[in-house]
């Protein structure tokens, strides 16, 4: 992921359009992936800088992502400004649901990257060359929720070995609004971290159970409310 001698990652950038949901999902061996790896911003589009991650690949490319530039686009220019190209991993989806992705020829095997309609699916130090192929095919299979979708093709990732060394880290980011959110609320329907876990992506799943079950609640609630306005106005 991040540091000397601490790559192996994998992970999935993706948005459903549809539903306006764009979100990003990853696990690896070390800690804090979280805060290194999964980038997005609703109506923006979404990011994963892996390998021997270039930070500042989040930002530079929400901001070009930002200014209408496709996914293609912000893929060409990060890599090309960036000496280390060839060490990164990148994977990109805008918010049209064009995804695009980079894997440098120094990344360490098994590194790849699968590019499909509305997603990107990308790993390096990986157990197996059918990590990759299993998470793009699980993400295409599965229904549901934008998050449920992510977490089927991080197990599916996982269950062909996933990082060689292991996976002890995971997180997910999903973002969306709905027209009666405060703006001071922000775009962050999902933000969960795992840690130092035996089962990161089993534990990062309970979270998730969690987090949208307590979002259909919100949802409700604000609909019954929506509903005593009108019968009022009655």
């Amino acid at each position: 992921m991040y540091g000397q001698r601490s790559w192996g990652t994998f992970s999935i950038v993706a948005c459903d359009p549809e539903r306006v949901y764009w979100g990003a999902a990853v696990s690896t061996k070390p800690l804090a992936v979280g805060a290194v790896v999964p980038w997005a911003e609703w109506r923006v589009g979404a990011i994963a800088t892996q390998a021997m991650s270039n930070y500042q690949y989040g930002p530079s490319g929400l901001a070009l992502l930002r200014k209408g530039a496709t996914a293609t686009e912000v893929v060409d220019r990060l890599t090309r400004e960036d000496s280390q190209r060839e060490h990164r991993q990148l994977g990109v989806v805008d918010r049209r649901g064009r995804a695009a992705a980079w894997t440098g020829k120094k990344c360490l095997a098994s590194a790849s990257h699968i590019v499909g309609e509305g997603f990107s699916c990308q790993g390096n130090l990986l157990a197996a060359d059918e990590v990759v192929p299993a998470m793009a095919a699980a993400f295409e299979s599965t229904r549901g929720s934008l998050a449920r979708r992510m977490l089927a093709t991080l197990r599916a990732g996982a269950a062909e070995g996933g990082d060689r060394r292991g996976m002890e880290s995971a997180a997910l980011i999903v973002v969306h609004r709905r027209p009666w959110f405060e703006r001071a609320w922000g775009d962050q329907w999902l933000n969960l971290r795992v840690d130092q876990h035996r089962r990161p992506i089993v534990e990062l799943e309970r979270l998730v159970d969690l987090e949208e079950a307590n979002a259909r609640k919100l949802v409700a609630w604000h609909a019954s409310q929506v509903r005593k306005r009108r019968s009022r106005s009655h």
